[in-house]
């Protein structure tokens, strides 16, 4: 029997795939502790990654990007599945509703879009007119709570999307709200170091919780009981109050760097994950103090003799990672089920970490808790090898892209007919399987183009025809067409008394060869090309063997001196 225990604790490869889930261990925290980088993804064309956030089901991680632009990536192979342009500013919160159906997103320009699980945009709304910072569905997905540059939080009915009330308060920048789970209390940070607790019923702000000396980054109630809430600011430090005695009972240290945003467990209520400017990921489990060596170990308030007055207990990480990014990480979202953390970052990368497999301690010592120096020297990085590895994932990811755009309807561009801008070509060709070749004009179907033929020219004053003709109401006739089937077509009729040659010269093409006007009509002239702009009789702009050669162009001083007599350019003194 003891035989059979020592195989069954050992470490092969049987029973590490045979991991328990983080649910079936709820008093086990430390067992979930996500250490082990898996995967890094980024997209073909990099930018910030603003938001993760895991799809309700958990099958695949939507992140939102500085560009507007949502990408969905594979939850088991990491891989790249479709990209979408959801905004046209950048994206800045988004929130899945509690029941699954709807997700709701804010970017810069104060926009909220509702979208479909199947990313079908249904409404837009203008929200605000400054940067949305944080976005929160209440417990019944009736109405959502978006937080404001503009100093300000509004509360809107999610059917009607029409805003039903706006809760002010706060001094500056508004960065942070979230919604209790189960109760009608709302909670934000704000620019001017307070967080504020309110009822969403009648807009009045209940209390204000004093602790933090810097911008607050996030506010975050616990999923699971809805008795903690957790705060980060700008200071290097995170707390958590207890929403029962109205205080905070952790204050949460070790970071070097100002905090970011954080994140808690869906399944364990003691962890907590912190991500920090300084692209850093910490971890810290709230009944376990781990304080250094050397420091005094703080009492928690619940078994102080006098829990209101007693000082928080601080809490210092249990678990560093001090280079998971290069940069500030923006957002972290733990997997529905509890044993994946993704984490977006300005480095423009998305990378999912998770827990070490027993026995497991290479990945303690990578570059992601070394730094590349260190694990350089101790043999666990290859500097040599980083930009091969970069253009392989670089590569891989191209693939996976362009793989996954494969599936979908993109708009096909229709053939162009040859120097005519915005023409298509028709569908069976130039002719489009009939018998006429005439352009077709956009918005006319397959009508042919129109003919000048108004029915009064042959009366009309020789006056009025010229001031028409130069207030541009008729249209010079078209030249007529090509071919000997269309041998004696005849001209527009003029007025009686009209002086022809009053017309400009070059009015008319040059007649066709072997082309015969109809009997009694005189062709128009050729040759003569005086009086356009641009074309002159001299060498330099006549139209010689047939290429007509435009002017030349008055100087660059000369147009000074111009401007100059019109009293539009002075000279700088």
């Amino acid at each position: 029997m003891g035989a059979t225990e020592a195989v069954m604790m050992q470490d092969i490869g049987n029973h590490m795939e045979e991991m328990l889930p983080p649910a079936a261990r709820p008093n086990s925290a430390a067992d979930t502790i996500a250490a082990k980088m898996l995967h890094s993804s980024l997209n073909k064309i990099k930018h910030p990654i603003n938001v993760v956030k895991w799809t309700p089901e958990g099958r695949r991680l939507l992140t939102g990007s500085s560009s507007g632009e949502f990408t969905l990536w594979n939850g088991m192979g990491f891989n790249f599945e479709t990209i979408l342009q959801a905004h046209d500013s950048a994206i800045r919160a988004a929130t899945y509703s509690h029941n699954e159906d709807w997700l709701i997103s804010a970017d810069q320009d104060g926009i909220v879009k509702y979208w479909q699980t199947n990313f079908n945009n249904v409404k837009v709304i203008q929200a605000h007119l400054d940067s949305i910072r944080d976005i929160a569905f209440s417990p019944n997905d009736s109405k959502f709570v978006t937080a404001c540059d503009d100093h300000t939080l509004n509360i809107f009915d999610f059917a009607g999307g029409v805003k039903e009330s706006s809760l002010t308060g706060h001094n500056w920048d508004v960065k942070a709200v979230d919604w209790h789970p189960t109760k009608g209390l709302l909670v934000s940070g704000s620019k001017d170091h307070q967080v504020k607790l309110w009822d969403p019923r009648t807009g009045r702000c209940l209390t204000t919780l004093h602790g933090h000396k810097n911008t607050i980054a996030r506010t975050k109630f616990e999923p699971m009981r809805g008795q903690l809430l957790a705060t980060c600011a700008r200071d290097q430090t995170a707390r958590v109050f207890d929403l029962r005695m109205m205080r905070d009972i952790c204050l949460l240290r070790g970071n070097e760097r100002d905090i970011s945003t954080l994140a808690w467990h869906p399944i364990h209520v003691s962890l907590l994950t912190t991500g920090g400017a300084d692209g850093s990921i910490y971890q810290y489990l709230l009944d376990e103090p781990n304080t250094p060596t050397g420091t005094a170990t703080s009492l928690p308030p619940y078994d102080s003799p006098d829990p209101s007055n007693a000082p928080a207990q601080t809490i210092y990480p249990a678990h560093k990672i001090q280079y998971a990014h290069d940069f500030s990480v923006w957002s972290l979202d733990w997997h529905p089920l509890g044993h994946i953390l993704a984490s977006g970052s300005n480095d423009r990368v998305t990378r999912f970490w998770t827990r070490a497999r027993p026995g497991e301690t290479d990945c303690f010592n990578d570059k992601f808790h070394l730094g590349e120096e260190e694990a350089a020297a101790r043999g666990t990085w290859d500097k040599r090898d980083r930009r091969k590895m970069m253009r392989e994932d670089e590569e891989q990811e191209m693939e996976d892209e362009a793989g996954g755009l494969e599936d979908q309807k993109m708009p096909v561009k229709q053939p162009v007919l040859p120097g005519i801008p915005g023409l298509t070509m028709p569908a069976n060709g130039p002719n489009n399987g009939l018998r006429s070749s005439q352009p077709q004009f956009p918005g006319m179907g397959g009508l042919p183009p129109p003919t000048h033929a108004p029915g009064d020219i042959a009366t009309m004053d020789p006056e009025r025809f010229r001031a028409l003709m130069a207030g541009g109401a008729i249209q010079p006739p078209p030249p007529p067409p090509f071919g000997a089937q269309h041998q004696g077509f005849p001209p527009p009729p003029f007025p009686p008394n009209f002086d022809a040659s009053k017309l400009p010269p070059g009015m008319f093409p040059p007649p066709l060869q072997g082309f015969q006007p109809a009997p009694g009509v005189a062709p128009p002239s050729s040759g003569n090309s005086e009086g356009l702009p641009g074309i002159g009789s001299d060498g330099s702009g006549v139209a010689t063997g047939g290429v007509r050669r435009r002017g030349p162009l008055p100087s660059q001083q000369e147009s000074l001196m111009m401007e100059q007599q019109r009293g539009r350019f002075k000279i700088a003194r």
